[in-house]
């Protein structure tokens, strides 16, 4: 679980942009608090350097917009608080990079600090307000708390951490207060049955409507197929689903034609929720009321569960075990990939970067080079002298010949397309495994079957 923040950054009295810049940098990637600098993490910037970066970016931003405005954002901070005991600072500080990165879309520079000194592990995230090729700032929208609240919500359940819930009952009855949605419609169902279908590989049409038959659709197969759900009272054509589900674009995606997007809506989240313990509801103090609500709600919720194995054609306990740990590997192995290409991608901006900061400091660099390294040189020049240092380590760092913008660019466009393909087959397959998690875990609850084994003692006492 982690709570967020989104902090505008001025320029404090008494202090220029640099020395604002560098105060709060300071307090974010203090060594005391971060375990001596470990948790620290940076993209397109150095975290030692990245206050004067960040000030060479505004500069550049002024320099070449001519906007000049009081009380102007300068940049950014996110503080992200998680759970006690929840997640280790390591991978706080992943979670805090992946959200900056993801909120952010690579277009700002930013550090991210975990902090370890308090009871509960915090990130802060500091990034500059102007984007890297200088030309704009962060827009801060209307809405971007809530938007930067539901992305970590979303990536906290891909890190299997808990999410924040706080209800609020007032006139709202307890199904709206559980998240129930509203029943689907018949077509949104015969849009989930052709996905799942599709998700087979089907070899032809054909083998599709098949499988839809054997999933408990009536199929009329006319100029234009039509389907009745098992408990339909009349047929839906099929082309009055959509664009992409019409029997010419199936068949494209059945020949490889054309990709097809899972069917999604706003409102469609699973429609299994986990069953109520009762029992330890009742033990926190619950009343009789919710104890009938509850035992309600745990009917419908068993009665969704059954249905769900009887549309996916799952016949037996071991079938749905099975089903169960195929799609939790297969989201893992979705999940590193994305992971192994942010982490490329990431390397790429920075090396992109380097080069471009190298290319733009070294006749400053030169001619500091050239006065023999003249101390009142250096002091007009010394964000310039200290990014092109820092741009040089980073060069000596990579071993053998440095890759050109061009060849950087090339590389980035072919890892990033390997990444939204992944992160989409991944969505796809989280929610289909989140959704057989739990109707698993209602099947368990119900059969007992993670009860302990109970001794000889208990059976006696039952007797």
């Amino acid at each position: 679980m982690a709570t967020t923040r989104l902090i505008t950054i001025h320029i404090s009295k008494g202090k220029g942009a640099g020395g604002s810049f560098a105060g709060r940098l300071d307090y974010a990637c203090n060594p005391d608090k971060t375990e001596d600098g470990q948790l620290v993490t940076g993209f397109a910037c150095d975290p030692k350097t990245a206050a004067n970066e960040f000030e060479l970016m505004r500069r550049t931003y002024l320099s070449i917009t001519g906007r000049h405005r009081d009380g102007e954002v300068i940049a950014y901070q996110l503080r992200q608080s998680f759970k006690p005991g929840e997640v280790t600072p390591e991978e706080a500080n992943q979670i805090g990079f992946e959200l900056a990165s993801r909120f952010l879309k690579g277009n700002h520079a930013f550090i991210v600090a975990t902090h370890t000194d308090k009871a509960h592990i915090h990130n802060h995230i500091i990034f500059c307000a102007t984007t890297l090729d200088c030309k704009h700032k962060f827009r801060n929208f209307l809405g971007s708390g809530k938007a930067l609240a539901r992305l970590s919500d979303q990536i906290c359940m891909e890190h299997k951490l808990s999410v924040v819930s706080n209800p609020r009952m007032h006139d709202t009855n307890y199904d709206r207060w559980q998240g129930d949605q509203a029943k689907l419609s018949v077509r949104d169902q015969l849009r989930l049955a052709i996905d799942d279908a599709l998700r087979g590989k089907p070899k032809s049409f054909e083998a599709l409507l098949n499988t839809l038959e054997g999933n408990g659709w009536q199929i009329k197969r006319g100029k234009q197929p039509s389907f009745c759900g098992p408990d339909g009272k009349r047929f839906i054509r099929m082309d009055s689903l959509g664009e992409a589900y019409t029997e010419k674009s199936i068949r494209e995606v059945l020949d490889g034609l054309r990709v097809h997007n899972p069917y999604k809506t706003r409102r469609m989240k699973s429609q299994v929720s986990l069953l109520i313990d009762i029992q330890a509801k009742m033990q926190e103090g619950k009343g009789k009321g919710y104890e009938n609500w509850a035992k309600v709600f745990n009917v419908k919720q068993m009665a969704s569960s059954m249905a769900y194995l009887s549309s996916h054609n799952i016949k037996s306990y071991e079938e749905l075990a099975a089903r169960v740990e195929t799609a939790v590997h297969k989201n893992e192995a979705l999940l590193t990939e994305v992971r192994s290409a942010e982490a490329r991608l990431k390397e790429i901006s920075a090396m992109k970067k380097s080069i471009h900061d190298y290319l733009k400091t070294k006749d400053i660099y030169a001619e500091w080079k050239k006065s023999g390294y003249d101390k009142h040189f250096y002091a007009q020049h010394e964000q310039e002298i200290v990014i092109h240092k820092a741009a040089k380590k980073a060069f000596d760092a990579i071993p053998g010949k440095i890759p050109t913008i061009k060849e950087l660019s090339a590389e980035y466009s072919e890892v990033l397309a390997k990444k939204q393909a992944a992160y989409a087959q991944y969505r796809e397959t989280r929610d289909s495994m989140r959704e057989l998690l739990t109707v698993k875990a209602n099947i368990d609850m119900v059969t007992d079957r993670h009860a302990p084994a109970r001794n000889t003692r208990d059976r006696e006492i039952e007797r």
